[in-house]
């Protein structure tokens, strides 16, 4: 099976992006399952159905969340509903959504676990403790796939380690900038601190520089805006054994 895992897809453009270069790429290197991380697809982030439905419209098969989740009240409804998508698991019980959701292609079934890192990040549950519990609610899937969305690299180093033989992999996102330690750890768990984004080049995290540069000298107010110009879609690619779940290879995903 060949999985692709794409960073957070930022903005209109990044969904526009997404939808011009991907169905062919899919086809150019027979993708079977697509995965994305959403939670910035809406104009001035935050993630809407509409943003959601256009990242899937693109091909995309199962979309992941993260801190951004709640920013859009009318999110919460579309949450409720029968929809590929997870939000982070360690929100309190009650929150809108699911945390574990699994994708069913016939002759596989792939869990996804999406999950928020707490170090200079939300005080959300134990994200440690929060995973055994997200895995006890798998159903048996052989392959399973963590989105772990944080800030702090040493917790997402971490959780790679904790969860290395217990998953098929454990990829990064939230940081937005494409890490160089695609590798398979010791156990044969996938793992990447980050994937990167899907959005535009000459940006801070998908963000016009000058705006984002005035928040850090005047630590004031401001209305930030997606920067424009070049667009690079990021990730990963897998190559997994459908039939016990072990991932075979990881490799960086960078189109343009």
């Amino acid at each position: 099976m060949r999985l692709l895992f794409l960073g957070d897809v930022v903005g209109k453009g990044g969904c526009d992006f997404l939808m011009k270069k991907l169905p062919d790429y899919k086809r150019k290197n027979c993708i079977d399952v697509c995965i994305a991380n959403g939670e910035n697809s809406a104009q001035g982030n935050g993630v809407t159905s509409q943003s959601i439905e256009m990242l899937l419209d693109s091909g995309v098969d199962f979309v992941t969340l993260g801190n951004h989740t709640f920013k859009r009240p009318e999110i919460m409804e579309y949450l409720e509903g029968d929809v590929p998508v997870v939000r982070p698991y360690n929100y309190p019980v009650g929150a809108p959504g699911q945390g574990v959701g699994i994708i069913d292609k016939g002759r596989y079934r792939i869990a996804v676990i999406n999950m928020l890192g707490t170090v200079y990040s939300e005080p959300l549950g134990n994200p440690f403790s929060e995973i055994d519990k997200a895995l006890a609610e798998i159903d048996g899937c052989k392959t399973v796939v963590v989105d772990f969305h944080a800030e702090a690299t040493a917790e997402k180093r971490a959780m790679g380690f904790y969860l290395d033989g217990k998953v098929t992999a454990v990829l990064g996102t939230h940081t937005h900038v494409q890490t160089a330690d695609d590798q398979l750890l010791p156990k044969g768990t996938a793992y990447i601190t980050d994937v990167g984004m899907c959005g535009p080049v000459q940006s801070v995290l998908g963000i016009e520089p000058e705006l984002t540069i005035k928040k850090f000298k005047t630590n004031l107010p401001v209305r930030f805006e997606n920067a424009q110009g070049e667009y690079a879609i990021n990730g990963v690619l897998l190559e997994i054994d459908e039939k016990n779940g072990k991932a075979l290879s990881i490799e960086r995903v960078d189109i343009r």
